[in-house]
């Protein structure tokens, strides 16, 4: 089989989170922004000449069209018109052979995130040529997952915190993760919680070292999950290592400079979780690498996912593989519409036993909610 025809889609979905406070006159780069309105993503979908197809998933939100232009000029024409991959093995060797070509153009940021969505897309096709779900293919015993919410930022507001996680609560949610920066702020959520519930706090990336270890000695009374991201920058490995002295759980690895970011925080003991993100780090082959050397070093892995489209199924079936507490994050906000019946999130998913992600998107939503598409033929390039 070979690959015919590659299409990339950049979508921005509206979502609606709850929230009561919305600031004014605040710039929406992160996605957990509360200026945010729609929720964007890079979908790609690759076809064969036999009419299989596969979707990936490219990381990007407010920084997709640097994606789709790295996509265009120097991915795509690594793929077109090459034969799909028959195993894993295949796959990673044909991954490889991209990654070395386009070396010079950057180990992470944009290039990585295209090829991410590339290797997804072929796992996809790969279940679906050798007629096997994706969470068996790449070994798991279970199907059903558990899942924890991802909320938000309230602008570090304590009562919308307090509220926001009563909500999550409620909604059967045991597990949840907050976006917001002030003692108060957190202390309010693990306030409003139950006792056995689990609170993780996502920072990103703010403080310098000694700031860093003084929020985390002041929070260990609250007895969080994991502090993650709490150092700027953050690939300083050695100082999330100083940090974890301070008693609170260290979680990082969204932001890893590639796989080989992850040697430094494993080789260095700086983290209690690392957290590779499907659509950044390479796709599921890379994450399959990661997850080996973290083993290794005896560290717990529970991958990042803030996705609505083919990468969150990816770590959706990567997490079925890790032990039974590891949880599939999702975010805590209500599309509308939604692009896939799997995103009226549940605190458990069970997998699909179809080939490959078990990932269709609605076509109709896709089409009304498009920002910008491209299709590469192999027959127009070979022509060219």
């Amino acid at each position: 089989m070979q690959i015919t025809h590659i299409e990339v889609v950049r979508l921005a979905i509206p979502f609606e989170s709850g929230r009561s406070i919305t600031p004014a006159n605040e710039t929406a780069w992160n996605a957990a922004s509360p200026a945010l309105k729609k929720m964007e993503t890079l979908l790609v979908r690759i076809e064969t000449d036999n009419g299989l197809h596969g979707w990936g998933e490219a990381f990007g939100h407010l920084s997709n069209s640097v994606t789709v232009q790295a996509l265009q000029d120097l991915i795509v024409p690594c793929f077109l018109g090459k034969n799909l991959p028959d195993s894993p093995s295949t796959l990673a060797a044909l991954m490889q052979e991209a990654e070395k070509a386009l070396h010079a153009f950057g180990r992470s940021g944009p290039v990585r995130y295209g090829l991410s969505a590339i290797d997804i897309a072929l796992w996809d096709l790969l279940g679906k040529q050798l007629n096997q779900p994706l969470w068996q293919l790449l070994g798991a015993k279970r199907r059903q997952i558990g899942l924890y919410a991802s909320l938000v930022s309230y602008n570090n507001q304590p009562q919308e915190v307090a509220r926001q996680v009563r909500r999550a609560w409620q909604a059967g949610f045991t597990t949840l993760k907050l976006h917001e920066t002030t003692y108060e702020a957190i202390a309010a959520a693990r306030a409003a919680l139950p006792e056995d519930a689990t609170l993780m706090v996502d920072v990103n990336c703010p403080w310098r070292v000694d700031e860093a270890s003084q929020h985390a000695e002041r929070l260990a009374p609250l007895k969080l999950g994991w502090l993650e991201e709490p150092v700027w920058p953050p690939d300083d490995a050695a100082g999330l290592a100083a940090v974890r002295r301070a008693g609170t759980p260290l979680a990082a690895g969204e932001n890893a400079s590639g796989e080989w970011g992850f040697e430094e925080l494993l080789s260095q003991h700086a983290v209690d979780v690392v957290q590779p993100s499907v659509a950044k780090v390479g796709g599921i082959t890379a994450s399959l690498r990661v997850f080996a050397r973290a083993r290794e070093f005896g560290v717990k892995v529970v991958p990042h996912c803030f996705y609505y489209g083919a990468g969150l199924m990816a770590t959706a079936h990567l997490v079925a593989t890790l032990p039974e507490d590891v949880l599939l994050e999702v975010p805590w906000i209500r599309f509308s519409p939604l692009l896939w019946p799997q995103l009226d999130f549940k605190p458990t998913l069970t997998l699909p036993d179809t080939p490959g992600l078990g990932f269709e998107p609605d076509r109709q939503v896709l089409e009304a909610h498009t920002v910008s598409q491209m299709t590469f033929n192999f027959e127009d390039a070979h022509h060219v």
